[in-house]
Protein backbone atom coordinates (compact mmCIF):
# COMPACT_ATOMS: atom_id res chain seq x y z
CA UNK A 1 0.00 0.00 0.00
CA UNK A 2 1.39 3.47 -1.02
CA UNK A 3 2.01 5.82 1.66
CA UNK A 4 2.80 9.17 -0.24
CA UNK A 5 1.47 11.82 0.83
CA UNK A 6 -0.94 14.03 -0.98
CA UNK A 7 0.86 17.09 -2.55
CA UNK A 8 -2.86 18.85 -3.29
CA UNK A 9 -3.72 22.22 -2.32
CA UNK A 10 -7.54 21.24 -0.92
CA UNK A 11 -9.14 24.83 -1.94
CA UNK A 12 -12.56 23.44 -1.12
CA UNK A 13 -11.13 23.01 2.97
CA UNK A 14 -8.84 26.85 3.00
CA UNK A 15 -12.56 28.36 1.44
CA UNK A 16 -14.22 27.15 4.22
CA UNK A 17 -11.85 28.10 6.73
CA UNK A 18 -12.08 31.52 5.30
CA UNK A 19 -16.15 31.72 5.39
CA UNK A 20 -15.98 30.67 9.21
CA UNK A 21 -13.30 33.34 9.94
CA UNK A 22 -15.62 36.10 8.01
CA UNK A 23 -18.32 34.80 10.08
CA UNK A 24 -16.23 35.84 13.00
CA UNK A 25 -15.62 39.39 11.50
CA UNK A 26 -18.82 39.99 10.73
CA UNK A 27 -20.42 38.90 14.48
CA UNK A 28 -18.09 40.99 15.69
CA UNK A 29 -18.86 44.18 14.28
CA UNK A 30 -22.47 46.06 14.23
CA UNK A 31 -22.37 46.66 10.47
CA UNK A 32 -23.88 43.99 8.35
CA UNK A 33 -22.43 43.49 4.80
CA UNK A 34 -24.79 44.10 1.97
CA UNK A 35 -23.72 42.26 -1.43
CA UNK A 36 -25.93 43.06 -4.79
CA UNK A 37 -26.04 41.12 -7.57
CA UNK A 38 -27.40 41.70 -10.71
CA UNK A 39 -28.09 38.46 -13.34
CA UNK A 40 -29.20 39.72 -16.70
CA UNK A 41 -30.66 36.80 -18.96
CA UNK A 42 -31.14 33.16 -18.18
CA UNK A 43 -27.59 31.37 -18.81
CA UNK A 44 -28.08 28.42 -16.51
CA UNK A 45 -24.14 28.91 -15.93
CA UNK A 46 -24.69 32.45 -14.72
CA UNK A 47 -27.82 31.71 -12.35
CA UNK A 48 -25.44 28.64 -11.20
CA UNK A 49 -22.83 30.94 -9.74
CA UNK A 50 -25.80 33.05 -8.65
CA UNK A 51 -27.03 30.54 -6.19
CA UNK A 52 -23.44 29.53 -5.09
CA UNK A 53 -22.54 32.99 -4.11
CA UNK A 54 -26.07 33.41 -2.58
CA UNK A 55 -25.71 30.54 -0.68
CA UNK A 56 -21.66 31.29 0.47
CA UNK A 57 -22.96 34.69 1.83
CA UNK A 58 -25.61 33.39 3.94
CA UNK A 59 -23.49 31.23 5.50
CA UNK A 60 -21.03 33.85 6.28
CA UNK A 61 -23.64 36.11 7.34
CA UNK A 62 -23.24 38.55 4.65
CA UNK A 63 -27.09 40.16 3.12
CA UNK A 64 -27.66 39.37 -0.56
CA UNK A 65 -29.71 41.23 -2.67
CA UNK A 66 -30.60 39.91 -5.92
CA UNK A 67 -31.97 41.30 -9.08
CA UNK A 68 -32.85 39.81 -11.77
CA UNK A 69 -33.55 40.96 -15.46
CA UNK A 70 -34.87 39.75 -18.76
CA UNK A 71 -32.37 39.30 -21.78
CA UNK A 72 -34.14 41.58 -22.96
CA UNK A 73 -33.59 44.68 -20.17
CA UNK A 74 -32.02 47.49 -21.71
CA UNK A 75 -28.32 49.23 -20.78
CA UNK A 76 -30.32 51.59 -19.27
CA UNK A 77 -32.58 49.66 -17.06
CA UNK A 78 -29.05 47.61 -15.74
CA UNK A 79 -26.91 51.52 -15.48
CA UNK A 80 -30.53 52.56 -13.22
CA UNK A 81 -29.96 49.79 -11.17
CA UNK A 82 -26.22 50.38 -10.24
CA UNK A 83 -26.80 54.07 -9.62
CA UNK A 84 -29.39 53.21 -6.86
CA UNK A 85 -27.27 50.73 -5.36
CA UNK A 86 -24.26 53.02 -5.32
CA UNK A 87 -26.12 55.46 -3.26
CA UNK A 88 -27.51 52.53 -0.68
CA UNK A 89 -25.92 52.65 2.20
CA UNK A 90 -27.22 49.02 2.92
CA UNK A 91 -25.10 47.54 -0.18
CA UNK A 92 -21.11 47.51 0.40
CA UNK A 93 -20.63 45.41 -2.59
CA UNK A 94 -22.08 45.39 -6.38
CA UNK A 95 -21.98 42.33 -8.12
CA UNK A 96 -22.97 42.49 -11.90
CA UNK A 97 -22.52 38.89 -13.30
CA UNK A 98 -20.79 38.23 -16.75
CA UNK A 99 -21.30 37.64 -19.37
CA UNK A 100 -24.03 40.33 -20.07
CA UNK A 101 -26.28 39.82 -23.00
CA UNK A 102 -24.32 41.20 -26.54
CA UNK A 103 -26.72 44.58 -26.91
CA UNK A 104 -24.79 45.88 -23.90
CA UNK A 105 -21.41 47.61 -23.42
CA UNK A 106 -19.71 45.79 -20.51
CA UNK A 107 -17.32 48.00 -20.00
CA UNK A 108 -20.02 51.01 -19.67
CA UNK A 109 -22.03 49.22 -17.21
CA UNK A 110 -18.64 47.58 -14.95
CA UNK A 111 -17.27 50.94 -14.98
CA UNK A 112 -20.77 52.60 -13.24
CA UNK A 113 -20.14 50.84 -10.20
CA UNK A 114 -18.31 53.16 -7.93
CA UNK A 115 -14.62 51.54 -7.08
CA UNK A 116 -15.56 51.39 -3.39
CA UNK A 117 -18.48 49.01 -4.21
CA UNK A 118 -16.64 47.19 -7.20
CA UNK A 119 -15.70 43.77 -5.18
CA UNK A 120 -15.10 42.52 -8.37
CA UNK A 121 -12.12 44.61 -8.36
CA UNK A 122 -12.81 45.05 -12.06
CA UNK A 123 -13.11 49.06 -12.39
CA UNK A 124 -10.65 51.16 -13.92
CA UNK A 125 -9.38 52.71 -10.81
CA UNK A 126 -9.23 49.95 -8.81
CA UNK A 127 -7.10 48.02 -11.35
CA UNK A 128 -4.68 51.49 -11.45
CA UNK A 129 -4.11 50.88 -7.82
CA UNK A 130 -2.92 47.50 -8.45
CA UNK A 131 -0.71 48.25 -10.60
CA UNK A 132 0.94 51.00 -9.00
CA UNK A 133 4.43 49.90 -7.49
CA UNK A 134 4.69 52.63 -4.89
CA UNK A 135 8.19 52.90 -4.84
CA UNK A 136 8.42 56.53 -5.61
CA UNK A 137 9.08 58.46 -2.48
CA UNK A 138 5.79 59.24 -0.63
CA UNK A 139 3.73 56.57 -1.45
CA UNK A 140 1.59 55.31 0.80
CA UNK A 141 2.83 51.39 2.01
CA UNK A 142 0.65 48.66 1.45
CA UNK A 143 1.13 45.30 3.53
CA UNK A 144 0.61 43.13 1.12
CA UNK A 145 0.63 40.42 3.73
CA UNK A 146 -2.56 41.45 4.27
CA UNK A 147 -5.14 41.67 1.79
CA UNK A 148 -7.78 43.09 4.26
CA UNK A 149 -5.32 46.30 5.02
CA UNK A 150 -5.67 46.60 1.47
CA UNK A 151 -7.48 50.14 0.65
CA UNK A 152 -9.01 49.35 -2.54
CA UNK A 153 -10.51 45.87 -4.53
CA UNK A 154 -8.64 43.18 -5.61
CA UNK A 155 -10.05 40.46 -8.15
CA UNK A 156 -11.26 37.64 -6.53
CA UNK A 157 -9.27 34.78 -8.73
CA UNK A 158 -5.76 36.63 -8.41
CA UNK A 159 -6.33 37.11 -4.66
CA UNK A 160 -7.51 33.56 -3.99
CA UNK A 161 -4.14 32.23 -6.29
CA UNK A 162 -2.13 34.40 -3.59
CA UNK A 163 -4.18 33.49 -0.49
CA UNK A 164 -3.66 29.62 -1.30
CA UNK A 165 0.16 29.67 -1.89
CA UNK A 166 0.38 31.74 1.64
CA UNK A 167 -2.18 29.17 3.71
CA UNK A 168 -0.16 26.54 2.19
CA UNK A 169 3.56 27.84 3.44
CA UNK A 170 5.02 28.67 -0.08
CA UNK A 171 7.32 31.37 0.16
CA UNK A 172 6.89 34.26 -2.44
CA UNK A 173 9.56 36.66 -1.61
CA UNK A 174 12.77 36.15 -4.53
CA UNK A 175 10.73 33.38 -5.79
CA UNK A 176 10.40 32.64 -9.81
CA UNK A 177 7.32 33.02 -10.44
CA UNK A 178 5.77 31.91 -14.00
CA UNK A 179 2.20 33.08 -14.85
CA UNK A 180 0.88 30.95 -18.20
CA UNK A 181 -1.73 33.53 -19.39
CA UNK A 182 -2.29 37.24 -20.22
CA UNK A 183 -6.05 38.34 -19.32
CA UNK A 184 -7.15 41.34 -17.61
CA UNK A 185 -9.05 38.82 -15.44
CA UNK A 186 -6.41 36.62 -14.16
CA UNK A 187 -3.01 36.74 -15.54
CA UNK A 188 -2.39 40.53 -15.28
CA UNK A 189 -3.75 41.22 -11.89
CA UNK A 190 -2.40 38.10 -10.75
CA UNK A 191 1.40 38.64 -11.77
CA UNK A 192 0.54 41.97 -10.30
CA UNK A 193 -0.10 40.74 -7.26
CA UNK A 194 3.39 37.92 -6.86
CA UNK A 195 5.43 41.20 -7.91
CA UNK A 196 4.01 43.03 -4.84
CA UNK A 197 5.29 39.83 -2.64
CA UNK A 198 8.74 40.43 -4.00
CA UNK A 199 8.45 37.09 -6.57
CA UNK A 200 10.58 37.78 -9.93
CA UNK A 201 7.46 37.29 -12.60
CA UNK A 202 7.77 35.85 -15.92
CA UNK A 203 4.46 36.35 -18.05
CA UNK A 204 4.02 33.26 -21.04
CA UNK A 205 1.83 34.10 -23.76
CA UNK A 206 0.69 32.60 -27.05
CA UNK A 207 3.54 34.42 -28.70
CA UNK A 208 6.68 33.40 -26.23
CA UNK A 209 9.17 31.32 -27.87
CA UNK A 210 9.66 27.66 -26.44
CA UNK A 211 7.17 28.18 -23.55
CA UNK A 212 8.13 24.94 -22.05
CA UNK A 213 11.25 25.85 -21.09
CA UNK A 214 10.21 29.26 -19.85
CA UNK A 215 8.00 27.58 -17.70
CA UNK A 216 10.26 24.78 -16.51
CA UNK A 217 12.15 27.39 -14.78
CA UNK A 218 9.45 28.51 -12.34
CA UNK A 219 9.53 27.45 -8.84
CA UNK A 220 6.05 28.71 -8.92
CA UNK A 221 3.57 27.83 -11.87
CA UNK A 222 -0.16 30.05 -12.23
CA UNK A 223 -1.97 28.43 -15.20
CA UNK A 224 -4.67 30.50 -16.88
CA UNK A 225 -4.75 30.12 -20.32
CA UNK A 226 -7.91 28.77 -21.03
CA UNK A 227 -6.69 25.39 -22.81
CA UNK A 228 -7.28 22.04 -21.41
CA UNK A 229 -4.33 19.95 -20.18
CA UNK A 230 -1.79 22.38 -21.83
CA UNK A 231 0.69 22.33 -19.12
CA UNK A 232 2.50 19.17 -19.43
CA UNK A 233 4.60 17.36 -16.83
CA UNK A 234 7.86 17.97 -19.08
CA UNK A 235 7.15 21.78 -18.61
CA UNK A 236 7.55 21.62 -14.41
CA UNK A 237 10.46 21.80 -12.37
CA UNK A 238 10.77 19.26 -9.55
CA UNK A 239 9.23 20.50 -6.60
CA UNK A 240 7.54 23.54 -8.09
CA UNK A 241 4.00 24.54 -7.24
CA UNK A 242 1.27 24.76 -9.24
CA UNK A 243 -1.56 26.59 -9.44
CA UNK A 244 -4.72 25.68 -12.15
CA UNK A 245 -6.79 28.15 -12.40
CA UNK A 246 -8.17 26.95 -16.08
CA UNK A 247 -11.57 24.87 -15.67
CA UNK A 248 -12.50 23.59 -19.42
CA UNK A 249 -15.10 20.72 -20.55
CA UNK A 250 -13.70 17.41 -22.45
CA UNK A 251 -15.74 14.84 -23.95
CA UNK A 252 -15.97 11.68 -21.85
CA UNK A 253 -17.80 8.87 -23.15
CA UNK A 254 -17.67 7.28 -19.11
CA UNK A 255 -18.60 9.90 -17.16
CA UNK A 256 -22.27 10.60 -16.44
CA UNK A 257 -22.56 13.85 -17.99
CA UNK A 258 -20.73 12.96 -21.25
CA UNK A 259 -18.04 15.28 -20.46
CA UNK A 260 -15.08 16.24 -17.13
CA UNK A 261 -13.97 19.17 -16.04
CA UNK A 262 -10.33 19.85 -16.28
CA UNK A 263 -7.70 22.69 -15.58
CA UNK A 264 -4.84 24.01 -17.80
CA UNK A 265 -2.87 21.73 -16.64
CA UNK A 266 -2.19 17.58 -16.59
CA UNK A 267 -3.06 16.93 -13.52
CA UNK A 268 -2.35 13.73 -13.46
CA UNK A 269 1.14 13.49 -14.92
CA UNK A 270 1.76 17.00 -13.45
CA UNK A 271 1.01 15.88 -10.43
CA UNK A 272 3.75 13.42 -10.44
CA UNK A 273 6.50 16.08 -10.21
CA UNK A 274 4.91 18.77 -8.73
CA UNK A 275 5.62 19.99 -5.09
CA UNK A 276 2.20 21.10 -4.48
CA UNK A 277 -0.69 21.22 -6.92
CA UNK A 278 -4.59 22.62 -6.67
CA UNK A 279 -6.60 20.12 -8.39
CA UNK A 280 -9.63 20.88 -10.94
CA UNK A 281 -12.33 21.05 -9.63
CA UNK A 282 -11.70 21.81 -6.05
CA UNK A 283 -8.78 24.03 -6.09
CA UNK A 284 -8.96 27.74 -7.36
CA UNK A 285 -12.98 27.45 -7.89
CA UNK A 286 -14.18 28.22 -4.19
CA UNK A 287 -11.38 30.55 -3.90
CA UNK A 288 -12.68 32.87 -5.89
CA UNK A 289 -16.06 33.16 -4.51
CA UNK A 290 -14.37 33.35 -0.82
CA UNK A 291 -12.48 36.63 -1.82
CA UNK A 292 -15.80 37.83 -3.41
CA UNK A 293 -17.03 37.41 0.63
CA UNK A 294 -13.95 39.43 1.62
CA UNK A 295 -13.86 41.87 -0.52
CA UNK A 296 -17.57 42.88 0.25
CA UNK A 297 -16.56 42.73 4.16
CA UNK A 298 -13.85 44.67 3.95
CA UNK A 299 -15.89 47.08 1.78
CA UNK A 300 -18.20 46.82 4.57
CA UNK A 301 -15.63 48.12 7.07
CA UNK A 302 -14.01 50.99 5.22
CA UNK A 303 -16.77 52.52 4.40
CA UNK A 304 -18.78 52.11 7.71
CA UNK A 305 -16.07 54.25 9.12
Amino acid sequence: MSTKISNDIDGKAIASTIRAELKERIAATSTQPGLAVILVGSRRDSQTYVRMKKKACEECGIVSFGFDYPDTATEAEILSKVQELNEDPKIHGILVQLPLPSHMNENMIMEAVHPSKDVDGLHPLNTASLCSTGTHVGAEKIDWKDMASVPFHIPCTPQGCIELLDRSGVELQGKHAVVVGRSNLVGLPVSMLLMHRDATVTIVHSKTVDAPSVVAKADIVIAAVGRAEMVKKEWIKEGAVVIDVGINSVDDATAKRGYRLVGDVDYTEVKEVAGMITPVPGGVGPMTIAMLLRNTVNSSMRLSK
